[in-house]
């Protein structure tokens, strides 16, 4: 069995950037300050849940700077680091990849049944995070 290897501050951030930017693509799929309101809840739910080596990542520290405006420039910022997460656990922390594949997913899919059920377009969201969590950067 390896070793885990500690993450640096770096690594945490891509990992937090990956996670909470996943979210925030699901939430900003469904416009309306209330359902975000109420995804945001949501998803804090799941990412709180998680243990170990992302529960490190994901709880402390600042809340990542994500790109200002549209959804797609956004999603430029976010999807790399979804994929970058993945590699960076692959070699530090191989046993937390599927955790962290799984963490993300669970909360994308809890955001989006948040407010009204899964909009089209946050299904699409989705399965665009799904992708990034499964293609290498």
């Amino acid at each position: 069995m390896m070793m885990e290897q500690r993450l640096t501050d770096e690594e945490l951030s891509i990992l937090k950037t990956g996670a909470f930017g996943a979210v925030f693509l699901v939430s900003n799929a469904d416009s309306g300050i209330f359902a975000m309101i109420r995804e945001s809840f949501a998803a804090s739910g799941v990412l709180g849940e998680a243990s170990g080596v992302l529960r490190q990542a994901l709880t402390t520290g600042p809340l990542p700077r994500l790109p200002q405006g549209s959804t797609p420039a956004v999603e430029v910022a976010v999807l790399p680091a979804l994929s970058r997460a993945v590699e960076v656990l692959r070699v530090k922390s191989p046993e937390e990849v599927a955790v962290y594949r799984e963490v993300v997913l669970a909360a994308a899919a809890r955001v989006a049944r948040a407010h009204g059920g899964v909009t089209p377009g946050e299904a699409a969201a989705i399965e665009r995070i799904r992708k990034a969590l499964t293609t290498p950067s």
